[in-house]
């Protein structure tokens, strides 16, 4: 094989829920277009490679040098933040549109076995956030796993000293073990209509 062509199938093969078959069908689709696709994706992501960073504020990926859509919209400073993994998270939720206040993407989960500590995640300004956004209620909408749990927990402690602020979680539509990625809108609405207070 080629070797520009293997190093190409081995890093398609690298991303999430790809692996090697997919990485090979992805190369070998875009190398036979006539149409220019792989020229257009390659100056797509070059392009968001050197401009697309996490926004300052809350971690969604944004353009350089701003703060996301969602941070400066004033209809979102409706006093409530939802803290996600990650921007597919956030994602997931707008698509069901049962949310219309703010984000924080925290990054990842706590995790002695993986090797992930709270300095790993976004977390360290969440304390004057709260405080600067006037926020009344931090919505937990992380996975309902053991790492979710222990992550929702450490937050809740370490922030516990701000006043006036309520911690809520999704109800028990979201299963154990789930993602918000494979939630369909009905039961991600219900869980999220639904939240208890923690």
């Amino acid at each position: 094989m080629n070797p520009k062509i293997e190093k190409l199938i081995k890093l398609f093969a690298k991303l999430p829920r790809v692996g090697a078959r997919g990485g090979q069908r992805i190369v070998l689709s875009l190398l036979q277009d006539k149409t220019g696709r792989a020229s257009a994706l390659a100056t797509a992501l070059i392009d968001a490679a050197e401009t697309i960073v996490p926004c300052p504020t809350c971690g969604i990926l944004t353009d350089r040098n701003s703060v996301c859509e969602f941070c400066r919209d004033t209809n979102r400073a409706n006093g409530q933040l939802c803290i996600v993994r990650d921007l597919a998270d956030v994602w997931t939720l707008e698509k069901s549109s049962v949310f219309h206040g703010r984000y924080h993407i925290i990054g990842g989960l706590l995790s002695g076995a993986g090797g992930v500590l709270p300095s790993d995640l976004n977390i360290s300004n969440l304390p004057s956030r709260i405080e600067q956004e006037h926020i009344t209620e931090i919505i937990f909408a992380l996975p309902n796993t053991v790492e979710g749990k222990t992550t929702q927990h450490y937050i809740m402690s370490a922030i516990g000293a701000v006043s006036g602020v309520a911690f809520s979680e999704l109800a028990s539509g979201v299963p154990l073990g789930g993602d918000l990625d494979y939630i369909d809108d009905g039961t991600l609405t219900l869980a999220f209509g639904g939240r208890k207070s923690l």
